[in-house]
């Protein structure tokens, strides 16, 4: 019996939340260690599926780092980055695109519909929504730097991802972009998630990763910042707190919420459920940046 109160307190909790999100768009990133583990996966899937089911839109974006790195390998190419990023030529392509597009998004899509949800994968090898240009990212000397097959996200197909959500369809998307020719880019997962959220108004934008949130020591998970502005993000990239990989992250997020997304989020996808307790709990888990 005890159980089953503290069962129904949480409920009650969630309630005011999910009445304020009812129909409002949420735009979620997932990447880092938590697409190489299976039951990290499930929950967050079925956390997905629960908030449709509550009347939230969600829409989810996905990398795939670690996958590719692994199948390079066994294809015996050896990754090079430029500047923090994959360079891609085209047999390195070859292989983002199949990993991305034709393994790990349909692994997804499948998922979800396991677990009692709707979902498709919209990509080039579907319906493309990511269209995009190549990326030249400027060296020390402000020259630009070739990354090959590298490219940015310049629109979103809204209307597609519209009416997917209006079925109640779960849209899944790898981070694919194509340019007007059709050829096909690597896009940084993270800035197409932010691109994503912008086109659709969204109120929030997720990044589930693999650490807690931002730390206001690295080294140190006890030292999460639960909230931050726009303000006091560029102060900790400017002083190193938010250091390496997590400022293209923050970046994206900056861009997100100048662009109108109300709030963003960092999550940490290790816990269970972590979707679920950042967004429908009164504490929260993990970072949110407001503008």
């Amino acid at each position: 019996m005890n159980d089953a109160i503290r069962k129904a307190e949480v409920l009650i909790e969630a309630m005011s939340w999910i009445r304020r999100f009812r129909d409002r768009l949420v735009v979620i990133k997932l990447g880092g260690s938590t697409l190489e583990s299976p039951q990290m996966v499930r929950h967050l899937l079925t956390d997905a599926i629960f908030m449709e089911t509550v009347g939230m839109r969600p829409v989810l974006i996905h990398g795939g780092g670690k996958a590719i790195s692994a199948a390079m390998k066994k294809a015996g190419l050896q990754p090079r980055f430029v500047h923090g990023r994959r360079y891609t030529d085209q047999a390195t392509l070859d292989i983002v695109s199949q990993v991305l597009a034709g393994e790990i998004c349909d692994d997804l899509v499948r998922q979800t519909r396991e677990l009692g949800g709707d979902a498709v994968g919209l990509s080039y090898l579907t319906w493309n929504v990511l269209h995009g240009e190549k990326l030249l990212l400027p060296d020390e000397a402000g020259l630009p730097v070739d990354l090959g097959f590298v490219g940015r996200v310049l629109d979103v197909n809204r209307d597609m991802l519209l009416a997917t959500l209006a079925k109640g369809t779960i849209p899944i998307i790898p981070s694919i972009a194509v340019d007007r020719a059709g050829q096909r880019y690597n896009v940084n997962a993270d800035t197409a998630a932010a691109a994503v959220a912008r086109t659709l108004d969204a109120e929030k934008l997720v990044f589930i990763s693999d650490i807690p949130g931002i730390l206001a020591n690295k080294n140190d998970p006890a030292s999460l910042i639960s909230h931050l502005t726009h303000a006091r993000c560029l102060e900790l990239i400017a002083d190193g707190t938010i250091d390496a990989g997590m400022v293209p992250k923050v970046e994206a997020a900056l861009d997100a919420l100048r662009a109108g997304v109300q709030k963003v989020h960092i999550v940490d996808g290790r816990r269970p459920h972590s979707l679920l307790l950042e967004i429908y709990s009164n504490t929260g888990i993990g970072t949110e940046i407001v503008p």
